[in-house]
């Protein structure tokens, strides 16, 4: 089952129940689809493109959750967090930090990064390798960590 008809059963069984966080996501999930479909991009929609769809509505979350919680607006970061937990169950198991700084090290020992300066060498390899399973910041933020640390 693809994506795009995942999310119309799922709309549909949340609508029933009266699920309405649920539902706007999915309604907001399923337009990204729909815009995909009407880019003329000329293709099937790939497991690359959905996940791309995913993960650029998760980022939106996460930076609305984080401008909400500087801005102390805790009941608008609350509906933001509803919202990124059922993006996420479409997502794939996100990797933990430890798991990531485990992967970031092996990158930068197979790489022979030395210092700072080969981030642009280390993060391509990472983000390609953990596309939708790590969030980029947390990514970038190990490689700064371990290569300062060299």
């Amino acid at each position: 089952m693809s994506l795009q008809e995942k999310i119309n059963e799922d709309l549909k069984s949340a609508m029933k129940a009266g699920e309405k966080i649920r539902t706007e996501t999915l309604r907001s999930l399923r337009a990204g689809i729909i815009e995909f479909e009407k880019s003329g991009a000329g293709r099937e929609m790939s497991a690359d493109d959905e996940m791309k769809i995913l993960t650029t509505n998760a980022k939106k979350r996460r930076e609305a959750i984080e401008f909400y919680d500087k801005n102390n607006r805790p009941e608008l970061a609350e509906k933001e967090r509803a919202e990124l937990a059922v993006i996420q169950a479409y997502l794939p198991q996100q990797l933990t930090r430890e798991e990531v700084s485990v992967r970031v090290a092996d990158v930068i020992r197979e790489l022979g990064a030395a210092g700072p300066q080969d981030a642009n060498k280390v993060m391509p390899v990472l983000m390609k390798e953990m596309k939708g399973k790590a969030d980029g910041k947390l990514v970038q933020e190990l490689v700064k960590e371990q290569l300062a640390a060299m």
